[in-house]
């Protein structure tokens, strides 16, 4: 166990700091991952720019985790295990020193070693009640060189999966996790309200689950193209088509064109603004579904009628189960998902904040998703 850890520390709103901090000790039922590379998230920003929001309050611990400020930053994180608990090799025996991992970062009730809420006991630990992360608001993030965390929050990762790759499975378990329970069907057809890292591994996704006709409205240059690079069939600049002739929204007169139909049975919306919500009931047909993704920074106004009368069904989803990266990791040993088109930069850790999150502030339009690695990651097998 080294000295000191190189970490980004996360103090509260415009206060990140990066500086040597203590490792944790890896206790029994724990394992120590050297990481390779951590995603920046949306909500990473977020947590930025007007948090802390799943971090804890200034002055205040997480009541199942014990955490405070300042917290590790970073969720989407893969690696390699250095150390394995003592308890380890007896409960998980699949786990090996050396092994390259992802981490689900998500932890439930089982992490906190207490009886399971309702949602738990029905399979859902994505909504339990006691949801916390690694990364927000437990011990350990991934914009750092090492983590701890429990044993059974490591993916061990197939040949055929680089580790840039299982960088980026945490994003792509949240998109394959919304369209599973979606009720998405082979063949139906979908608009997606955003082309970021999430609407655009949606996009990827629904490809290989055989989705008839996809819709994407993105209003940024380099997401755009990347969408039509992807596999959209008609990408959508709102701020470029002006308004209808007859005041309708032209995102949803150009989809109703392209479905040939009164609107897409699926809509995603991943942007999670008012106008965007109200484009997503408005584009959808009579019967289909809105699907919400977004993280909302307040709330929105939804006209009932709308959804009443055409009954369409407003849902949403967060983050993952087991079940979506065990179907994930297939799709992705298969060779039908090109993940790495995804990244578009990668950066040292010693540069984390001036050009990843910074980057990402400022700059936001012109990537997809931004990878960062510690300097150790020159001499481990990507």
């Amino acid at each position: 166990m080294a000295p000191t850890i190189t970490a980004l520390q996360y103090y509260g709103a415009k206060n990140v700091r990066l500086q040597q901090v203590q490792p944790r000790p890896c206790h029994a039922d724990e394992v120590r991952i050297q990481i390779a590379y951590c995603g920046i998230c949306g909500s990473d920003i977020h947590e930025y720019l007007g948090g802390p929001v799943f971090s804890p309050p200034p002055g205040k611990k997480n009541p199942y985790t014990g955490a405070e400020l300042p917290v590790t930053l970073g969720h989407e994180i893969s690696g390699t295990i250095v150390e394995l608990g003592s308890s380890v090799p007896a409960s998980d025996p699949n786990l090996k020193l050396g092994m390259r991992v992802a981490v689900n970062p998500a932890m439930n009730d089982r992490h906190h070693g207490v009886e399971k809420c309702t949602a738990c006991q029905l399979g859902l630990p994505n909504i339990c009640k006691r949801y916390t992360s690694y990364g927000f608001s437990a011990a350990g993030g991934g914009l750092a060189s090492e983590i701890v965390v429990k044993h059974y929050a490591c993916i061990p990762l197939p040949d055929s999966i680089s580790l840039k790759v299982g960088a980026l499975l945490e994003p792509l378990a949240v998109a394959w996790h919304c369209i599973r329970i979606s009720g998405f069907q082979r063949d139906q057809t979908v608009l997606i309200l955003g082309a970021g890292p999430i609407g655009l591994a949606i996009l990827m996704i629904l490809r290989v689950w055989g989705v008839k006709t996809v819709v994407i409205s993105e209003v940024a240059a380099s997401r755009k193209r990347m969408a039509r690079e992807l596999g959209a069939d008609l990408v959508l600049d709102p701020t470029e088509l002006g308004s209808s002739k007859d005041g309708l929204d032209p995102v949803v007169v150009a989809t109703q064109k392209a479905m040939k139909a009164d609107g897409a049975d699926v809509t995603f919306d991943c942007t999670g603004l008012q106008s965007t919500l109200d484009t997503a009931i408005a584009a959808t047909r009579p019967g289909g579904t809105v699907f919400n993704v977004a993280i909302h920074e307040k709330p929105l106004m939804v006209n009932l009628n709308e959804l009443t009368l055409g009954e369409r069904r407003l849902t949403g989803g967060i983050c993952y189960t087991d079940v979506d990266f065990q179907e994930l990791i297939a799709a992705l040993e298969a060779g039908k998902i090109q993940a790495e088109r995804l990244i578009t930069s990668i950066v040292d850790l010693d540069d984390v904040i001036d050009k990843a999150l910074m980057e990402l502030i400022h700059n936001k339009a012109a990537h997809v998703k931004i990878l960062v690695k510690p300097n150790h990651v020159r001499s481990v097998r990507l």
